[in-house]
């Protein structure tokens, strides 16, 4: 029997019963004399406020300085990437929406993606799709950074930009439930292209947003930009610079904050972003303000991504046209709100029994997927969301794994806080941007 700092186990007539501890919390606690060395040892987490969800900092420090920084993390734990081995391909996108629940657009967008490749059909997917695509992620790109900028807002203590923050994200999370039907976990973009098409109020309501949002962005600057107290605790502070980010795997707004403009939107272009124009924003100092400043910049892009696929939407398949593969698109609601309507289903059934057979293979079987392994990075509001897709032939995947931002940059938080004071923690962690849901998996 192995044993585990982390977790002790026995067997029992159950089964193996692991018993899960707090980390090393114990070694690290007797390895103090608080007396004697003037340190003490304290958990801010996992119910801590400014922690982002659930996440466990062990700090120890001396006086108000923080001396060390460990990050204990699974308390969100879902085994989301063990439950698509059991569920067929295009099921995973209905699980993959729900890690990173603030970005959850881009979670289906790679998975999609993944198995695309794997399928060899990313050529066949259709221009209205790819642009439908990058609409919605663009749309939640400004949504993440909404969120960010309000709970970092308030989290260092101005309130009202929680509130605005919060309030303007509500706009697309509305948006997103006239296209979807859902407001997040959508399980819209599926392996072939997306669940249905883009209904006409939602453009409308689209164009109304580009017109507010600007001024929305130049209001969040006026209450945050100039003010004394904003500005003592994010200048340089957290200062992690690119040489850091690098040996880190660090991606996303924080290495561009240290003014590398690496976004594979540019790089490694997909979906067809490379017939887009927009700009890359960067900063030099690699501090909390440097942060803020380039998040704000992104939203200014992707609105104007937005604008530019909403003219680009040209009357077309939401779906690719192999019948093996495509999901069932463009279902019609019944008028009790639940299945499908009559009419679509009667279509269904007066096509051909063989039409009628396939569909419900496709439904409940699922398409088979060659033999192979694909990896698929895409630009998330935090940096490469990365998808590891293996299939040994069947309908089912055989390993998915997410390489997830979240979870590789909290480990720029100790070089960010080492030295620095315990109140600067809050703003170094807010400003890396972590999601638990999509760390843990």
């Amino acid at each position: 029997m192995t044993t585990s700092n982390y977790a002790t186990e026995r067997e029992t007539t159950e089964g193996r019963v692991f018993t899960v501890t707090g980390g090393d919390w114990d070694d690290v606690v007797s390895g103090v004399d608080p007396i004697n060395e003037g340190r003490i040892v304290v958990n801010m987490g996992p119910q801590h406020p400014s922690t982002h969800g659930v996440l466990r900092l062990v700090l120890e420090l001396e006086g108000e300085t923080v001396r060390d920084v460990r990050s204990v993390i699974g308390y969100l734990h879902t085994g989301i990437e063990k439950n698509l081995e059991y569920r067929n391909w295009v099921q995973g996108s209905t699980f993959v929406t729900r890690m990173d629940y603030l970005s959850p657009i881009f979670n289906e967008t790679a998975y999609s993606l993944a198995v695309e490749k794997l399928l060899g059909i990313t050529d066949d997917v259709t221009e209205r799709a790819n642009t439908i695509r990058v609409l919605m992620m663009e749309l939640n790109r400004i949504s993440s950074h909404l969120v960010w900028v309000a709970t970092t807002g308030m989290e260092l203590g101005a309130i009202s930009i929680m509130l605005y923050g919060f309030r303007d994200r509500e706009y697309i999370l509305e948006i997103f439930e006239l296209i979807t039907g859902l407001r997040m976990n959508h399980a819209y973009v599926r392996p072939g292209g997306v669940a249905q098409d883009v209904p006409d109020e939602a453009i409308v309501k689209i164009r109304e947003f580009l017109k507010l949002m600007p001024k929305r962005l130049k209001e969040y600057e006026d209450l945050l930009s100039g003010q004394p107290i904003w500005l003592e605790r994010t200048k340089n502070v957290a200062v992690l610079d690119v040489t850091g980010c690098l040996a880190l795997g660090v991606t996303g707004p924080v290495l561009r904050s240290a003014g590398l403009a690496w976004d594979l939107r540019k790089t490694m272009p997909y979906c067809g972003y490379e017939g887009y124009e927009f700009d890359v924003p960067t900063h030099a100092d690699g501090d909390v303000w440097g942060r803020y400043l380039v998040r704000m910049a992104e939203m200014r892009e992707s609105l104007k991504i937005v604008e530019q696929a909403l003219d680009r939407l040209k009357p077309g398949p939401v779906m690719v046209a192999d019948k093996k593969i495509a999901w069932p698109a463009q279902l019609a609601i019944g008028v009790d709100g639940m299945g499908n309507s009559l009419e679509h289903v009667a279509k269904i059934m007066g096509q051909s029994m063989e039409s009628l057979i396939h569909h419900f293979k496709l439904v409940t079987e699922g398409f088979r997927v060659p033999p192979g392994q694909v990896y698929v990075g895409i630009e998330s509001p935090r940096g490469e969301l990365g998808v590891h897709a293996v299939s040994d032939g069947g309908t089912r995947p055989y390993r998915v794994h997410y390489r997830e931002p979240s979870f590789v940059n909290l480990q720029a938080l100790p070089a960010m806080a080492e030295g620095g004071l315990i109140a600067d923690v809050i703003a170094g962690g807010a400003s890396l941007d972590p999601v638990m849901g999509g760390c843990d998996r």
